[in-house]
């Protein structure tokens, strides 16, 4: 059906597109099964095909129904593709995202079940090569960290009185790592919500997350002092200095939290610290496939929803919720 039609190229295009629910299921269908339908629980192939209900029966050794939404961010959803393929090309392409109010008064569906389907599209927008260390020798890599919260001016008395100097209390620290362009390959970020500004919070993640030997700039916060001791090459860019000096800046990622808060502030408004993460996540996608069209974005994302189901429990359960070192 891909090779049929011409895919979309802009939300219109993609609204008109997926509304045949023939053709939205084709182009899914392609994405998860190139070579052909195969059972998601036993991986038989050739199964039998229910034109009228759009779902399989499998003809191996479960002999059980099944859908393309099983396995999936859209599994047990009673929305069809019409209504979730549209609203994932929205959030993966708006550069500020896309409120819950804006999803459902755009395709119909309610405020809640809105929300319910943004934060499964954020579970599938997650990065899933987080495994890969980023720098090495010779490569730069900017460490830097901020704090999403209320401003201070828009605190009550009892509460802007409690401020410490760095006005940090009630917000939630996040770090980043941003590797510089090098070539063809622009800069790419990995941010995480911590457990605050210390050492033991943010040096875990830069020791995962980059190679030894790699250019490592921070700015003249403490708890980077001893980076040059877990094998970085570390330098220093002191703002109360300047903000560059040569390639020692981290104007970079200073360029990625203006992008983060904008999204948060403007669109979202308000964040609950147990989802922010997903948010963080969502604009790390963004950033980092920015090379991209609309439409790569999409199916790079279209094909990352197998395996990332999730359920409304789960969702608001704090068990679910990332352990912030």
């Amino acid at each position: 059906m891909l090779k049929e039609h011409r895919a979309p190229e802009t939300l219109a295009d993609a609204i008109r597109y997926f509304a045949d629910p023939d053709r939205s299921l084709a182009f899914v269908v392609q994405l998860r099964w190139p070579s052909g339908v195969t059972c998601p629980r036993c991986g038989a192939s050739d199964p039998t095909f229910l034109k009228s209900r759009r779902i399989w029966r499998c003809t191996g050794e479960c002999r059980k129904d099944f859908s393309v939404k099983i396995g999936t961010i859209f599994e047990d959803s009673p929305l069809g593709l019409d209504k979730w393929l549209p609203a994932m090309w929205l959030i993966i392409n708006a550069k500020n995202g896309i409120s819950s109010y804006e999803l459902h008064r755009a395709i119909g569906v309610t405020q809640k079940s809105a929300w319910f389907m943004l934060h499964r599209i954020r579970l599938a927008m997650q990065n899933r090569s987080v495994d890969k260390q980023m720098g090495g020798k010779g490569k730069h890599i900017e460490v830097d960290e901020t704090f999403i919260g209320g401003a201070s001016r828009f605190m009550h008395k009892s509460k802007r009185e409690r401020l410490t100097g760095t006005g940090a209390v009630d917000k939630v620290a996040v770090t980043g790592l941003l590797e510089r362009k090098r070539g063809a390959k622009h800069a790419t970020v990995r941010a995480a919500v911590v457990g605050g500004r210390k050492r033991k919070h943010l040096f875990p993640h830069i020791v995962e997350h980059v190679k030894p030997n790699s250019n490592v700039y921070t700015d003249a916060h403490r708890s980077y002092d001893t980076l040059s001791e877990e094998g970085f090459q570390h330098a220093v860019i002191d703002h109360a200095i300047g903000y560059v000096d040569g390639q020692v800046h981290t104007n970079g990622l200073e360029n990625f939290w203006s992008l983060l808060k904008r999204s948060i502030k403007g669109t979202y408004v308000s964040v609950d610290p147990i989802h922010l993460f997903r948010y963080v996540d969502e604009q790390t996608y963004r950033f980092n496939k920015r090379d991209q069209n609309d439409l790569q974005r999409f199916i790079g994302v279209l094909k990352d929803v197998i395996g990332r189901r999730i359920t409304y429990n789960e969702l608001i359960s704090s068990n679910m919720l990332p352990a912030t070192t």
